[in-house]
């Protein structure tokens, strides 16, 4: 039934906003005729890939809104009162919207390169060790076997300090954020260019947003004081999407300032295992466990199908986070996580990592050497590490050159759409360059798709020479500031297709080992 008044959930707001407005659409319309009797929500969680949760609140919202009626043994249906006026003809949705031909969005990890292989070895060995209690009522807090390899992975690879009973799984990052909100001040400080829906999830909750500006030492902590807030949200490691790692300075004057006031940092470690050209920088957590709430997915590293995050909390936050996620574990489902369990454990995930750090790196070194001989002037930041590389673009040219991508059926961001509405920043042109979706084998054909929407949104040869003077973000500290010199140099080709060459033999080797 859904295919016939659900094309999508998308658009901005939560699941459970997307489903509403998608509800509310079709009643409207005439998709959903008056006493229709809507699927249970066992059902519809199923055919939409959402928490039944998230539709019985739906459900129950629309209902004491008057679009939808609920009786006992009638199941939930569309209000009487709801019916289209008379003479309104039924909407139907226009097609899907075609999907690009080059994915180069950020944020997204090669989903080809998603090790099957070991998740089902891992898969069977963890079903068959799991004892039956383990099928039963799931622990809020999450599995016991996940959460003691979190917090020895966690301490390895990103210095952080942790017991398992201080770990709570969730449904990725975005789970773990709404969940937290609940326990937040009215205002949280956030930085001035960022992901939007983390921006969305607070002020769903009723929390207001101050921007914090940002530079080549990430966010500019000395004005928090100023601002009211009694929480931060940071992404330390790399921050997203402009690139640079938290200065050292600044990492100790986030936890001073936590320590100082009572206040709260919310750590998104957004690319903190995809570090290429420098030993990872360590979790700001490592600093103050008791002040910093730390938040990882699965997200980038393996999929974000799989919806798997975890939270590790300040001791006295453990309990009030549980009472707000509730008696049972509704979000992210005991097999997967204890498959990812036996994937840490087994080193696997390790290796899966190290792979596609080389993986990605080539990817990167490609991208930057068809930009040095194409557009040789074109600044190149925060490619130290991550998904997604920021390209500095002539003031007035995003949106031409959004366009002219478009045309040439590229999908690529503008910088423009993460910064914050109330940011005093000065605006910058840019495009945000994901070089983590596309499979293998076109990568290389999305990046000269690239440098022709260059070509056709700035003409040929604007950019040659053009240096992105004028300030910036900058990306790392000390790192260069045209193509070519944030990786040293390391690609040199006469010519982009001798890159190309290069990189395809080698990384078929990568992929194949």
């Amino acid at each position: 039934m859904p295919d016939s008044w659900v094309t999508s959930l998308d658009g901005p707001g939560s699941r459970r906003t997307q489903l509403m407005r998608a509800l509310r659409d079709a009643i409207r319309s005439g998709r959903l005729q008056p006493d229709t009797r809507l699927p249970s929500y066992r059902a519809l969680s199923a055919d939409l890939g959402i928490a039944r949760n998230t539709v019985a609140e739906a459900y129950a919202e629309l209902v004491e809104e008057g679009w939808l009626t609920a009786r006992q043994g009638s199941g939930t249906r569309v209000a009487a009162r709801a019916a289209p006026p008379a003479g309104t003809r039924p909407h139907h949705p226009a097609a899907h919207t075609r999907r690009p031909v080059h994915d180069l969005a950020p944020s997204s990890p090669d989903a080809a390169a998603f090790p099957r292989a070991a998740w089902a070895a891992s898969a069977r060995r963890a079903l068959t060790a799991a004892p039956s209690e383990a099928f039963g009522p799931a622990d809020p807090r999450g599995r016991p076997e996940l959460r003691r390899a979190l917090a020895e992975y966690l301490s390895r690879a990103r210095g952080v300090r942790a017991d398992a009973d201080r770990i709570v799984v969730c449904a990725g990052f975005a789970g773990g954020l709404r969940l937290l909100t609940a326990l937040l001040p009215e205002t949280v400080a956030v930085e001035a260019y960022g992901l939007r829906f983390h921006g969305r999830i607070l002020q769903d909750a009723g929390i207001r947003t101050v921007p914090l500006a940002v530079d080549d030492r990430g966010a500019d902590i000395a004005a928090l004081p100023g601002g009211g807030a009694g929480a931060v949200l940071l992404t330390p490691a790399h921050q997203y999407p402009t690139g640079g790692a938290l200065h050292a300075s600044r990492r100790t004057a986030v936890v001073d300032w936590a320590r100082a006031t009572g206040g709260l940092i919310l750590e998104d470690d957004y690319d903190g295992e995809f570090r290429y050209d420098r030993q990872p920088i360590g979790a700001v957590q490592g600093l103050d466990p008791d002040r910093v709430v730390y938040l990882g997915s699965a997200s980038k590293s393996l999929s974000p199908a799989l919806r798997l995050g975890w939270m590790v909390l300040p001791g006295h936050l453990v309990d009030d986070l549980l009472a707000v996620k509730g008696g049972r574990e509704l979000w992210t489902g005991v097999g997967d996580q204890l498959t990812l369990a036996d994937l840490l454990a087994s080193g696997s995930y390790d290796r899966h990592l190290r792979r596609m750090r080389h993986a990605y790196r080539r990817r990167r070194d490609l991208l930057v050497t068809a930009l040095r001989n194409r557009h040789p002037g074109v600044r190149v930041t925060g490619i130290a590490a991550g998904l997604h590389a920021v390209l500095a673009l002539p003031e007035g040219s995003e949106l031409r050159v959004l366009a002219a991508a478009r045309s040439l059926g590229v999908a690529v961001d503008g910088l423009s759409a993460y910064r914050h509405p109330a940011s005093t920043m000065p605006p910058r042109d840019g495009l945000v360059v994901g070089y983590g979706t596309p499979p293998e084998h076109g990568f290389a054909a999305a990046v000269e798709a690239l440098c022709d929407a260059l070509d056709r949104g700035t003409g040929p040869g604007h950019l040659t020479g053009w240096t992105g003077s004028g300030g910036g973000f900058g990306g790392e500290q000390g790192q260069a500031q045209t193509v070519g010199q944030e990786t040293g140099g390391q690609l040199a080709p006469d010519t982009v297709a001798e890159g190309v060459e290069r990189w395809r033999e080698g990384g078929q080797r990568t992929l194949a080992g």
